[in-house]
C-alpha cells in the first residue's frame, strides 16, 4: 500500500493525524515544549534533597516549587500578552532559550541561586507549555484539537514517571547538577528548529495595554498558596490560602471591570460558558492533586516500600493517559458527556480512596490494596476522559483575537489548581490528625477526611459541566 493509500486509510480525527508528514515538524516541537515543561516540574521531587544536602539552603527549600510555578504562569502570561509585532514562533525561540536556564540552577553554589535558575526554568517552560495550545488551531485542521491535547496529556501521564526516574539517576552527591543540564540540549535544538518548522502565523490578536494589577494579584495568588503547601504549621497554612483566595477574588473583580483584559471576555462572568469550562478546569486539577498524599498513606498504612509507592501513584497518571487516548475521537454529544461523565468518575473515585486507602493493613495485603489502586487508576481516568474535550471548547468558545488568551490560560488553570490542591490537601490532612494524634489513628483519620473532603470539588465539576453546550463540545 502507498503513503497515499495509508494515509486516506487514517480517519480525519485519528490521533495518528498528527503524525502524518504535513502536520509532525509542529507536532515534535509543540510537544517537545510541553515534554520539557512536565519533565522539569517532576524532577525536583527526587533531587531536591539532594540539593539541600550539597549546598544546605533548607529554610528555602519550599521556594524551589513555589517560584518554579509562579513564573511558569507567567511565562504562559507572556504568550498572550506579548509586545505588538512578536509572532508566536518568535516566542517559541525565546522561551526555548530562556528554558536553558537550567544551567544557572546547575551551576548554583547555594540555594538562592537555585531559586533564580528554577525561576528562569519557569519562565521558559511556563511559554512552552502554553505555546502547545496556542499553535493549535494554527497547525492542525479542528477535528485534530482535542487530539493534540490529548497528545499532551499522554505526555504529563508519562512524565510523571520520566521526571522522578530522571531525578532519581542523578540524586547522589553533586550528581543532582546533571539532572538540570541533561535537558539542555533538547531546549537548544527546539530554538534553532522553530524558525524552520513552527509556521510563521498572523498576529491577530486585539490592541490593549497590559494588565498589570490582574497579573500580580494572580501571582500572588499563586506564591502564597504555593508557599502554603509546603509549610506545616496549618494556622500558617490557612492564614496563606485565605490571602491567596482574596487575591484571586481581587483579580476576578478588577478583571471584570477592566477594559485591559487578562482572560478572554466572559471568563469571570459565571452566565458565559467559557468562564464554567475553566471552572471546571480548575475544579478537577484540584481533586486530583490530592494524590501527593497517596505514596505516604501507602507506606504509613499498608506497608508498601517507598519506591513501590511512587509507582503506585503513577496509576493515576496512567489513567489519565489511558482515558485520553479512549475519548480522544470523539466528538459531539459523546464529548460532552466524556466531561460529565469523567468528572463523576474522578469525584467517586477520589471518595473511593477515604474507604480503601484508610485501612490499618501492615502486612500490605492486597485484597485492600487492590481497591486502592483501582482507585488511583480511575482518578486519573476520569479527568483524562473529559480534559482534552474542555481544551477544544476553550478554542471554539472565543474569538479568533482572544485565542492567545484563551490558551494562555489553560496552563495557568491547571497550576492554580495544582498550588490550591495542594495547599488545602495540606489543611485538611493536619487537620484531621495527620501530625496530631499522628501515628496509625491519625493517618487513618487523615485519608479519611482528606478524601472525602476532596471529592466535593469534583462534585461542583459534574454540576458545572452538566451546564456546558453540547454544540460546543
Amino acid at each position: 500500500m502507498s503513503n497515499i493509500d495509508q494515509t486516506a486509510a487514517i480517519p480525519p480525527s485519528s490521533l495518528f493525524r498528527l503524525f502524518l508528514p504535513e502536520h509532525l515538524p509542529a507536532t515534535l516541537m509543540l510537544a517537545g515544549g510541553v515534554t520539557l515543561y512536565a519533565v522539569e516540574s517532576y524532577i525536583m521531587a527526587t533531587i531536591a534533597p539532594s540539593i539541600v544536602r550539597d549546598i544546605g539552603g533548607l529554610v528555602l527549600f519550599s521556594w524551589v516549587t513555589s517560584l518554579f510555578v509562579a513564573a511558569a504562569v507567567l511565562g504562559s502570561i507572556f504568550v498572550a500578552l506579548r509586545p505588538r509585532g512578536i509572532g508566536l514562533r518568535s516566542v517559541y525561540v525565546i522561551a526555548a532559550l530562556v528554558g536553558v536556564g537550567s544551567l544557572i540552577a546547575a551551576a548554583a553554589p547555594s540555594m538562592p541561586v537555585v531559586l533564580i535558575g528554577r525561576t528562569v526554568q519557569g519562565l521558559g517552560t511556563g511559554a512552552l507549555a502554553a505555546l502547545g495550545y496556542a499553535f493549535i488551531r494554527f497547525v492542525y485542521p479542528e477535528p485534530l484539537w482535542p487530539k493534540a491535547s490529548t497528545l499532551y496529556a499522554a505526555i504529563w501521564g508519562v512524565s510523571t514517571v520520566i521526571g522522578p526516574t530522571l531525578g532519581g539517576f542523578f540524586s547522589a552527591g553533586h550528581a543532582w547538577r546533571y539532572a538540570f543540564i541533561v535537558l539542555v540540549p533538547l531546549g537548544l535544538l527546539m530554538a534553532v528548529l522553530a524558525p524552520r518548522l513552527l509556521p510563521d502565523v498572523e498576529d491577530d490578536r486585539e490592541q490593549a495595554k497590559t494588565p498589570v494589577a490582574q497579573i500580580g494579584l494572580l501571582l500572588a495568588a499563586v506564591l502564597m498558596v504555593s508557599a502554603a503547601g509546603a509549610i506545616e504549621a496549618t494556622a500558617t497554612k490557612v492564614a496563606l490560602i485565605a490571602a491567596s483566595v482574596v487575591a484571586v477574588a481581587g483579580m476576578i473583580v478588577i478583571e471584570g471591570r477592566s477594559p485591559n483584559r487578562l482572560l478572554p471576555s466572559g471568563a469571570v462572568s459565571l452566565s458565559q460558558p467559557i468562564s464554567r469550562v475553566y471552572l471546571a478546569m480548575l475544579a478537577m486539577t484540584v481533586v486530583l492533586v490530592s494524590d501527593v498524599f497517596i505514596p505516604y498513606f501507602l507506606q504509613t498504612l499498608h506497608g508498601v516500600p517507598a519506591i513501590v509507592s511512587g509507582y503506585l501513584v503513577a496509576l493515576v497518571a496512567l489513567g489519565w493517559t489511558f482515558a485520553a487516548f479512549l475519548s480522544g475521537s470523539w466528538a459531539g454529544g459523546r464529548a460532552y458527556w466524556a466531561i460529565v461523565i469523567g468528572a463523576l468518575i474522578e469525584a467517586a473515585a477520589t471518595a473511593s480512596l477515604a474507604l480503601f486507602l484508610a485501612k490499618d493493613n501492615p502486612q500490605g495485603h492486597m485484597l485492600i490494596i487492590g481497591p486502592a489502586a483501582v482507585g488511583m487508576f480511575m482518578m486519573g481516568f476520569g479527568i483524562g476522559l473529559g480534559w482534552a474535550h474542555l481544551v477544544a471548547m476553550v478554542l471554539k468558545l472565543v474569538a479568533d483575537n482572544e485565542q492567545d488568551k484563551a490558551s494562555a490560560a489553560i496552563p495557568t488553570m491547571s497550576s492554580l489548581g495544582g498550588a490550591f490542591g495542594a495547599a488545602f490537601s495540606g489543611v485538611i490532612a493536619n487537620g484531621a490528625g495527620l501530625v496530631d494524634p499522628g501515628g496509625v489513628a491519625g493517618s487513618i483519620s487523615a485519608a479519611h477526611w482528606l478524601y472525602v473532603a476532596m471529592a466535593l470539588p469534583g462534585i461542583l465539576a459534574v454540576g458545572i459541566s452538566l451546564t456546558l453546550s453540547r454544540r460546543a463540545a
